[in-house]
Parts: structure tokens; sequence; C-alpha cells
């Protein structure tokens, strides 16, 4: 198998590290808290480094999964980034959500370098990472998603190319936005259903067999009932993926109403203290 690097540990990388290690591939880690690229070697063996050149130094692919734009430059950039450790051929594969336009600046200085880029942001949260069934919407020149495709494999349900490099942030975008006005009905549905004294356990019963049925409804609504949002994709995270969401329609000319307004709902959550709560917390505006 390749050597391969990751970089970042967080709840989405250190399980998607395992399951490349699992697979059978030579895995070096890197992450800002070194305590947990120790506890990934213990969990899982391979090495970690204390920077992601050292990292990146001698692997064909480099993953990385952070935080925002900012984090993501950081790991690439500069004489400790993994751009200076790759050799060329090699190819950086993104998992991060960012923006197309910090996308497209990395994925230039990876050309100039001769570096291989893929943007790989995924989908289906902290489950979907330890069970090895990611959505993965990638973009970058075929012959990068060709090589990297099958390494995305272990810890992917579904990996596809949405075109050339950006376009699998863009995708993201898309999927983020049917996301949050799918929870944002979701939570008034339940919400009407509590206030009008109906068994929220027979109503999501009947009607997730039909039309409303959807992965938040059958995975969210007892917890959402109960007011448990200790667990899932923080809303903090999803106010950063909304901010790049409406960023990009302003720059393409669409228009994402609903999108903004539940941006700011979720904003009302953060003000309740709930930046750290799951998505799902959009309920707790409705429940007070």
């Amino acid at each position: 198998m390749a050597g391969t690097a990751f970089l970042g540990l967080g709840v989405m990388g250190f399980p998607m590290a395992g399951h490349l290690a699992a697979a059978g591939h030579q895995v070096t880690v890197y992450n800002r808290s070194s305590a947990k690229a120790e506890a990934w070697t213990t969990r899982h063996g391979g090495r970690s480094a204390p920077s992601p050149r050292l990292a990146a130094k001698g692997a064909q692919f480099v993953m990385a999964c952070v935080g925002n734009d900012d984090d993501l430059r950081q790991v690439c950039l500069g004489e400790d980034g993994a751009f200076a450790g790759m050799a060329p051929g090699a190819v950086f594969v993104d998992h991060t959500t960012v923006s197309a336009s910090v996308t497209r600046e990395l994925a230039e200085a990876a050309r100039a370098a001769g570096l291989g880029y893929v943007d790989a942001p995924v989908s289906g949260g902290q489950a979907g990472a330890e069970n090895g069934q990611l959505s993965v919407m990638c973009g970058g020149m075929q012959e990068d998603y060709d090589r990297a495709a099958p390494v995305i494999e272990a810890y992917s349900r579904i990996c596809r190319r949405m075109g050339e490099v950006g376009a699998g942030q863009m995708t993201k975008m898309c999927n983020q936005i049917a996301i949050a006005g799918l929870v944002q009905a979701l939570s008034e549905s339940l919400a009407f259903a509590q206030k009008s004294g109906l068994d929220v356990e027979k109503v999501v019963e009947v009607i997730s067999q039909g039309a409303a049925g959807s992965w938040q409804m059958v995975n969210r609504h007892k917890t959402m009932a109960q007011g448990q949002f200790d667990h899932g994709f923080a809303v903090d995270w999803m106010r950063k993926d909304l901010a790049i969401c409406l960023a990009a329609a302003d720059e393409v000319g669409a228009l994402l109403p609903v999108t903004a307004l539940v941006d700011q709902f979720y904003n009302e959550v953060q003000q309740m203290g709930g930046g750290r709560w799951d998505t799902s917390s959009l309920i707790a505006r409705l429940q007070r």
C-alpha cells in the first residue's frame, strides 16, 4: 500500500485515518494537539510527526481534515507545510469544508510545486466517519481523482468526481443548504406535534414512511423531542459552512432566502449557549 499521511485528527479525521490504517496503508498522522496524535498511534499503529511537512514527507497521498480556510492554509503552506514535504507527483486530498476560493488558491500552489490536488469534502457526520460510510464529493483533474479514489474508498460509501477543482466544495454547499432547510422544517413539525398533544413516536412512524421521510427524521427525532443535543455536528461548524454558502451565493447570483433565515436561527441557538450542540438543536428555539 502507498505511504499516506493524514493531517487533522478531530471527530472526523481520527476515524478516517483509522480506516486507512485498517485497509493496510502505512499512515503517518499530524495533529495540532500532539496528544491526539499519540492516542491515534496507540490505537492504530503507524507513526506521528511534529509538523505537516514531516508527516507528508515520502507520502504519495496526503489527506487533510481540519477546521477552516486559515487552518487549511496553515497545514499546506510555509516551510513547515505539507506542500514543502511532498515529492512531485504526490496528491493532496482535502476533506475540510472550506471556501471554493481557498481551494483554488491552494490547488494553484500545489500545481506550481508539481503536486496533484483534489478537494473532497464529506457528508455523513461523525457516525459516517466511524463506520466508513461517508459521501465524498470531489473536484480536481481526472487523473488526480482516479489515483486518489481507491484510497478514499477506505472510509466512503460513495465517492464521485463532480468537476474541476472547487466543484467538490460547491457540491458540499448544496448539501449544507439542503440540510439547513430540512432540519428547520423537521423542528417545526416535531414542535407542532408536541404542542398539539400528539405522540411524537407515532407521528414519526407514520410520516417517515411517506414523502416527509428523511435521514434527519429517522436518526434525530428522538433526541430532538427530548431536547438532547450533545452529539453530532456542532452548530458553530454549521454556521461556518453556511457563511461559505451565502458568500458563494452572492458570487454566483443564487438566491438562498431560507438558508439565510436558518443561519440566523442558528445564531439564536448560539446565543442560547448551544454553539457545540448538534445542528438538530434548531428545535430548542421552538421548545422554549
